[in-house]
């Protein structure tokens, strides 16, 4: 299931040249990662610092196809999919508001673990269902 997230490209997020600095379209990645949990009723604070599990990223990666500028306002498309029972990874696609191919394409996979002794563990029923759905 594709969900969207809209956001418009800060001054911050830019390097010397005025385009979007590389690192920063992660960073972007992960905040639509974020507002996409939220919008399907997981608590943030709980997900990611008070839960039995930890969910870090072990792979990223991403392409450039154009860059983007202060101001442009970015569609990023997220696609889950899950690879095992303990890990899933996310398909961004931003695209400037209003174009139909994306400007960047980004991938990162996730790994589901035990938070004290660092082994794997199946994605919780919850998450499982948000990467499945």
């Amino acid at each position: 299931m594709t969900q969207i997230y809209q956001r418009t490209v800060r001054f911050e997020d830019t390097d010397a040249a005025g385009v979007v600095y590389f690192a920063n379209v992660l960073k972007i990645c992960h905040e639509a990662y974020e507002e996409i949990l939220i919008t399907a009723g997981f608590d943030l604070k709980s997900f990611f610092r008070d839960s039995d599990v930890a969910v870090p990223i072990i792979h990223a990666d991403v392409d450039f196809f154009r860059p983007l500028h202060c101001g442009d306002r970015l569609s990023v498309q997220i696609s889950p999919h899950p690879i095992n029972d303990s890990e899933f990874e996310i398909i961004y696609e931003i695209s400037l508001v209003g174009f139909d191919r994306p400007a960047s394409r980004a991938l990162t996979r996730h790994v589901c673990i035990d938070p004290v002794g660092r082994s794997r563990k199946e994605l919780p029923p919850k998450l499982r269902q948000w990467v499945q759905h």
